[in-house]
């Protein structure tokens, strides 16, 4: 190799592990930073292929700071990947059963598909996000006698949302937002489960401060409640952002954690098979045990919707 092929690979390797470990480090440091590293944590897994590529031309070029380099961030990103949270559950006596499922219907556009879901996998309570005037209508419509309860913020574009469920409702105010975030208390066999809407704003670039406002307002309201909580949605962030790690710590575990799925992309839908993120969940307080989570097609909408068995057990 020339010295000159071999200068440029060095600043290539360089280059490549320097984006790279801005963002392995903000994750050390437990913060998401500013644009665009809280977009680029969402798919930190896939920073494996530029690190990968660095740690080859420093081999090749034979820059012995540069694979030690590779090495550590490649270390970092290991640990990083790992299963976040406790998988523990709880051992009191079981209380209830059912099922939840959560799906962001993209400006409601895909209504029409999810309701053949709703039909098949029967859930006890569905959260749906971006579900504006006619998503709403045409719920009420195709599955509204399946489903009597219901708690909505009614809004056209991303800012409508629903909470539909077979459980008695009783509403609450909800969290506020730019989109709507419904809440309400179910009477599950006797037993009250509050049940909140996630929606909060995507770190777009710009709007990162809002994204992180209200993630806050979320986990504020989970720390505030007492009663056992299933707090479901599209958060538009992943277990590897802080800001979402923080509602975690309130006292919350991921469903699909849990269930064997943690990792298992649900956006963008029509490439999650290849790349993407999780950014829909399920979170449960730890009265909750959770199984059988499963991430699914539906047509019309970019993101994949997420159904999961929870069980509500005794506090000890």
């Amino acid at each position: 190799m020339t010295s000159t092929a071999r200068h440029l690979g060095s600043w290539s390797a360089g280059l490549l592990l320097a984006g790279v470990s801005v963002v392995v480090g903000c994750r050390a440091a437990d913060t998401d930073g500013i644009t665009p590293v809280p977009q680029l944590l969402a798919f930190l897994p896939w920073l494996l292929a530029p690190t990968s590529v660095a740690l080859l031309l420093a081999l090749l070029t034979r820059w012995r700071t540069g694979i030690v380099w590779c090495l550590a961030v490649l270390a970092l990103l290991a640990w990083f990947i790992q299963p976040y949270g406790s998988p523990d559950e709880p051992h009191g006596p079981n209380l209830a059963g059912f099922r939840v499922l959560t799906s962001n219907v993209e400006f409601g556009q895909g209504t029409g598909s999810l309701i053949p879901v709703i039909r098949t996998r029967k859930p006890d309570v569905v959260f749906v996000e971006e579900c504006e005037y006619t998503c709403q209508a045409r719920l009420r419509r195709d599955v509204g006698t399946a489903y009597p309860y219901r708690q909505a913020v009614l809004a056209g574009g991303s800012g409508g949302s629903l909470i539909l469920s077979r459980f008695p409702l009783e509403g609450t105010a909800g969290v506020p937002g730019t989109m709507g975030m419904p809440g309400a208390v179910a009477d599950v066999q006797g037993h009250p489960v509050r049940l909140q809407l996630a929606h909060p704003m995507p770190p777009l670039p710009g709007q990162v401060d809002l994204w992180r406002r209200e993630l806050g307002r979320l986990r504020d309201a989970a720390a505030a409640t007492r009663t056992p909580l299933i707090l479901a949605g599209d958060f538009n962030s992943s277990q590897d952002h802080a800001a979402f790690r923080r509602i975690l710590a309130s006292g919350l575990r991921d469903a699909a954690r849990l269930a064997g799925h943690d990792r298992t992309p649900s956006w963008p839908s029509r490439t999650a098979a290849v790349i993407g993120t999780q950014i829909d969940h399920v979170l449960v307080s730890k009265d909750f045990s959770a199984s059988g989570a499963r991430f699914l097609h539906v047509s019309d909408t970019d993101h994949r919707a997420l159904v999961v068995d929870v069980t509500l057990h005794q506090r000890g």
